[in-house]
């Protein structure tokens, strides 16, 4: 028997008692941490907007993995062997539609092979339908560029249409996690009344533009700009992902010269080279703004994408 042994005194019942309640205590606790972890709702997402939305109606009811990266091209995502695992994995897939994504889900949802997330499961989520589409093509062929069959898919940036994603999301998780509806549905509410005030305010701050010209590189502001009540004057590009020639910039200068652009406008991932040329050739700014949550310092969630937005856009 060791020293210390023979020191101390044996435990009395009562202590024993005292043990075993903090030792079970600490063991249900560990099990039920565990269990709330793994009880969340799974949710894969294409786009970081996607993710902002999620989690303003799940909260912390939600384990979100976003695919695409803020500032990429989102028509070009590059997919991660990880990706497949959390498809594999996912009570929701939420995407944006309207074939922003053709170019990388489909086929990480076969490999994936998740009945659950695939088109037409009950955890796939298309955001596309939610919405009304503009920019429909008359005619789809390479001859137009890399257009989208279904229309613009770039609905996001028109803050109206935001409530009504919100809401498609919401139903999602009710679907998935039935006994935590009400708690949705309430982050839902809430989230609604925040997003009328803040559009009370972009709406007011966007008068000052209504009836202004501007020059975008790719058809990707044209429902922020018709929100804003500015006028798409022209593209950088001559048809949707097709490189600019100088004959179709010298017929850009020429044209708008007159107009009063406000701007030419451009992306995180577009070169910036023959945009600054043109806006240099007019004498105005070459403004970047963000397609997405996160794409440029400020815009981290989906309030902050429309204030950076509105922001950015000239005053004069």
């Amino acid at each position: 028997m060791s020293e210390v042994e023979r020191r101390s005194p044996p435990a009395t019942e009562k202590e024993y008692r005292v043990r075993y309640a903090i030792v079970a205590t600490t063991v249900f606790s560990t099990i039920a941490l565990a269990w709330a972890a793994e009880a969340r709702v799974k949710v894969v997402v294409s786009y970081p907007y996607i993710e902002s939305l999620v989690k303003e109606v799940a909260g912390g009811e939600a384990e979100v993995t976003v695919l695409a990266k803020a500032g990429e091209d989102p028509h070009v995502v590059v997919p991660r062997p990880s990706f497949i695992g959390k498809l594999r994995q996912a009570d929701l897939f939420i995407m944006n539609g309207a074939s922003l994504e053709i170019g990388f889900v489909p086929p990480l949802l076969q490999q994936a092979n998740n009945p659950k997330v695939s088109p037409g499961g009950r955890g796939f989520v298309d955001l596309s339908q939610s919405v009304d589409l503009m920019g429909k093509p008359a005619k789809v062929d390479r001859s137009e560029g890399d257009v989208h069959p279904e229309g613009n898919p770039h609905f996001v940036l028109d803050w109206r249409n935001v409530p009504k994603l919100a809401k498609a999301i919401a139903a999602a998780l009710a679907s998935a996690d039935p006994s935590k509806k009400e708690d949705y549905e309430r982050r839902l509410h809430a989230f609604e009344a925040k997003w009328r005030d803040r559009s009370a305010v972009w709406e007011k701050d966007a008068a000052r533009l209504h009836g202004r010209a501007a020059i975008q590189y790719h058809r990707l502001f044209n429902y922020f700009f018709a929100r804003t009540g500015i006028a798409v004057a022209a593209e950088v590009e001559p048809k949707p992902g097709i490189p600019p020639t100088g004959r179709h910039v010298e017929e850009i200068i020429e044209t708008t010269r007159d107009q009063k652009i406000i701007a030419v406008f451009t992306d995180t991932y577009h070169d910036r080279k023959t945009a600054e040329g043109v806006a240099k050739k007019l004498g105005v700014a070459c403004v970047t703004l963000p397609h997405d949550a996160g794409a440029v310092d400020g815009s981290g969630d989906i309030f902050a994408l429309f204030e950076t937005l509105l922001k950015r856009l000239p005053n004069d």
